[in-house]
């Protein structure tokens, strides 16, 4: 019973390791065939191009001077500790434990761009109507789809606790 219990938070990790592959894997790719600033045009709205990140999101701070190398490697070392603190604590919420798997993943792809280039490789490009988003890259995308799915997930258990406090007041009259 044991190993099956440990097994339940440990089958998470593996998820955040298929997403460091892919992420390792696909950098990779976009590294040895591409040059930077090269663009290659996939669809009307997508492209995949070669572009470093110093920064944080969007390139937030990406000009700071060096320092926030080692303040996001830190603080992003400092929440995958987080995560895993709370990937064993949610054997019973599979869906969250996805999640954070995703988040988990997405933060330590990242973190060995941070450790070994000193930037992040960033590669999709999505664009429309001549506005381009930044480019980003799967450990981002595993991130964004977690974070959706966390806040998908507790709304959802707010309605149920609101639902239930509601049925059970009277309606209210409002004042003319």
């Amino acid at each position: 019973m044991r190993e099956a219990r440990g097994m339940g938070w440990t089958r998470w990790l593996l998820v955040s390791v298929a997403v460091v592959a892919l992420d390792l894997a696909t950098k990779g790719w976009i590294v040895r065939a591409f040059q930077p600033g090269d663009v290659h045009v996939i669809a009307s709205w997508f492209n995949l191009v070669l572009a470093y990140n110093e920064g944080a999101a969007f390139s937030f701070l990406a000009n700071a001077g060096g320092w926030q190398r080692w303040f996001f490697l830190v603080l992003s070392i400092a929440i995958s500790a987080a995560i895993v603190v709370m990937l064993r604590r949610q054997r019973s919420r599979p869906l969250t434990s996805f999640a954070l798997a995703l988040v988990l993943g997405g933060a330590l792809g990242n973190v060995y761009d941070r450790l070994t280039l000193g930037r992040v490789v960033d590669f999709i490009q999505l664009h429309a109507a001549g506005y381009y988003w930044p480019a980003f890259n799967v450990a981002d995308s595993a991130i964004c789809v977690g974070v959706v799915l966390l806040l998908l997930e507790n709304l959802g258990r707010g309605r149920e606790a609101r639902g239930d406090a509601v049925e059970s007041e009277p309606p209210s009259k409002e004042k003319a």
